[in-house]
């Protein structure tokens, strides 16, 4: 039976419609779009379910997009990641109250198993009264990615077997695949599927997931790349980790950062946010890199470029920024110093070996004691360079996830405004004409592929525009003889499509 919604505590509705409203002044981009849509609702019949960071900025997100005439099912991409005052006021909405909520469905809370996880997640893609939603706002591809699988386990007539899992959300994700076949009958995926007529899809990690499958020609519906936006990558990747990044390790840990050695891991966008959040509380930062431009770059920012098996042992802070799996061993966290802070900011939950940690302390070789909340020491008890040449600790937070937004409040608003007016914009563009970028494989197979896009130019431009007036910028304007000069448009796109910015 599908609920309305579930969340941690309603009553939290009013701290969360002020932070709203405080919010909602640092995002310009989508009150914009509110003002110049709202008249002619281009959203109108949309059937979003959206897996996204369920904090304040999100709820301006979800609110924006229902005001433009969507209807919403929501749940968080991340564990811990949600605020549940956020949750509750999106539940109550804007008119609503604790007793009669008007607001969209939301399930999410901060916390969450994995097991509720993904239940959350099943919740929000069966809609009621229907085959489920025809549009996906995706961050880390878990939706796409679980109505791919239903469906090619029902194409191939198989059930899902946990017991194959290769680790333990796996084996989550099978469990709750094989439940939908026993409970729903074989025919519950494909219907859903041939509904949805595209994505757009948040970051890094789940783009190169819809750009494997459009490879291997298993991609079901269109998708919009927001994560190559320039005003989605540079602002959130480069601009939201210089800012939250510290504010998270000092929530978590009170420890002074400047004069520590700090090793980012990983210099993409990311990474250099990082750097530059560190570098900006005057910590010594190393970077590690398999890219040799990436590397260059570091070089050229005065940072040294090491290995982390070659220094593991020299420094005080670690953070993983790569999208990559097994980056930090549990063989790595047993060489480092006493009472080193190990982190993630990256995408993927695995970057960080947590399920070699936790592996260890069923063999009783390392203890697992919580500090607070998403805050935990873990104590090796065979190592011998700890105090008085007992084991060391290492501080692990958010429990190898975003720790952001597991250990902080994430990146500041005016960040994601550009973030979702990017975001906006690709959704109102995929209801409009999402056949434009292909056809839905299960509707009309011998139509269009469907392709993995990133919005032009002009449109990256606008929300850039959207933004400036909050900064008091005044833009230049090219004169008609500047313009032919350049051979450009006097109102753009300025660049070209192949420019790093």
């Amino acid at each position: 039976m599908t609920q309305d919604f579930k969340i941690a505590d309603i009553s939290l509705a009013d701290y969360g419609r002020k932070e709203i409203q405080l919010a909602e002044q640092e995002m310009p981009g989508l009150m914009a779009l509110r003002e110049e849509y709202l008249a002619s609702q281009p959203l109108k019949g949309a059937k979003i379910m959206g897996s996204l960071h369920m904090t304040i900025q999100t709820a301006v997100l979800i609110e924006t997009l229902t005001a433009l005439g969507a209807e919403i099912r929501w749940v968080s991409c991340n564990i811990f990641s949600t605020q549940d005052h956020a949750a509750a006021a999106v539940v109550v909405g804007q008119g609503g109250s604790t007793d009669a909520p008007k607001g969209p469905p939301v399930f999410a809370w901060k916390g969450e198993t994995l097991e509720e996880y993904w239940w959350c997640t099943l919740q929000a893609l069966t809609w009621p009264g229907a085959d489920g939603p025809n549009l996906i706002l995706d961050d880390g591809g878990d939706a796409t990615m679980l109505v791919h699988l239903g469906h090619e386990l029902e194409k191939a007539g198989e059930v899902a077997d946990p017991s194959k899992a290769s680790n333990a959300e796996e084996k989550v994700i099978l469990t709750v695949l094989k439940t939908v076949r026993e409970e729903r009958g074989d025919n519950f995926w494909t219907p859903m599927a041939a509904k949805i007529r595209g994505v757009s899809e948040e970051t890094t990690t789940g783009v190169h997931r819809l750009y494997e499958r459009a490879t291997a020609g298993t991609l079901l519906f269109p998708a919009i790349n927001v994560n190559d936006s320039v005003t989605k990558s540079k602002f959130d990747n480069v601009y939201g980790c210089r800012h939250s990044l510290v504010d998270a390790i000092m929530r978590s840990t009170d420890v002074l950062i400047s004069g520590k050695r700090a090793l980012i891991c990983g210099f993409g966008d990311v990474g250099k946010g990082s750097a530059d959040s560190l570098r900006g509380q005057y910590a010594r930062v190393s970077i590690s890199e398999i890219d040799p431009i990436c590397a260059l770059q570091a070089c050229m920012m005065g940072l040294d470029v090491v290995r982390l098996d070659d220094a593991v042992g020299e420094f005080d802070i670690f953070c993983t920024a790569t999208g990559n799996k097994d980056i930090i061993t549990a063989d790595h966290m047993s060489r480092m110093k006493h009472n080193a802070i190990v982190c993630n900011i990256g995408h993927f939950d695995n970057e960080i070996d947590m399920a070699g940690l936790e592996a260890m302390a069923e063999r009783g070789e390392v203890e697992k004691i919580e500090i607070k909340p998403q805050v935990h020491e873990w104590r090796f008890k065979n190592t011998t360079h700890g105090p008085g040449g007992s084991g060391h600790s290492i501080l692990v937070l958010a429990e190898g996830r975003l720790v952001n937004l597991g250990c902080a409040t994430g990146h500041p608003s005016l960040v994601m405004s550009a973030s979702f007016t990017n975001q906006t914009i690709a959704q109102i563009e995929l209801h409009t004409s999402a056949e434009t970028y292909g056809d839905n494989m299960l509707t009309k197979a011998d139509g269009k592929a469907p392709e993995v896009v990133t919005l032009p130019k002009s449109l990256d431009e606008k929300v850039a525009r959207l933004h400036l007036e909050k900064f008091g910028a005044k833009l230049t304007s090219l004169s008609e003889e500047q313009a032919e000069y350049l051979g450009i448009p006097r109102q753009g796109p300025f660049k070209p499509g192949h420019y790093r910015y």
